[in-house]
């Protein structure tokens, strides 16, 4: 090999990995965040909505947060406290609507990510009305939350 045949392939090689490296930092951060992103694109409502609706019983709510974040903040008024993490949850949601998959059922979390997350793996076990509250209990770029919207709470203990 010559050395302007070593110098053009040089020359190539970089050429074809700086292409492929602006085109990945192009695509990257859309894929990266793709992955963070639950991918729920169902109905959503305010706090402020789904506390009236749930007092009214127009809506099921259910906190999905954990038993120490319900110790901490208290559990919305209207809301029904069930851990997300539970192995029967999807068969303990099913109990509480009675069988009816096509119940209104809305889910709050602390800050909506895992709402949204759950959101979507409960309309694929066939749950047809599912409604996301994305501000949550603490608030999210959705709005302030439910504290932060001076909604009434009561108090959390394992009993209830």
């Amino acid at each position: 090999m010559t050395p302007r045949r070593i110098v053009l392939g040089l020359v190539a090689t970089l050429a074809l990995v700086v292409g492929a490296g602006a085109i990945w930092m192009t695509l990257a951060p859309v894929s990266f965040w793709a992955m963070l992103t639950p991918e729920y694109t169902g109905k959503d409502i305010t706090v402020t909505e789904a506390h009236q609706r749930a007092v009214d019983g127009d809506i099921i709510l259910i906190d999905i947060r954990r038993p120490d974040e319900w110790k901490k903040t208290g559990v919305g008024e209207g809301a029904q406290p069930l851990d997300m993490r539970r192995d029967d949850f999807v068969e303990e949601l099913t109990k509480i609507v009675g069988g009816k998959l096509d119940t209104q059922v809305a889910l709050m979390c602390a800050r909506g990510v895992r709402s949204a997350k759950m959101s979507k793996k409960l309309t694929e076990a066939g749950f047809t009305r599912i409604i996301d509250v994305p501000e949550g209990m603490l608030g999210s770029r959705a709005g302030p939350g439910w504290l932060g919207s001076d909604l009434p709470t009561r108090s959390y203990d394992e009993e209830s």
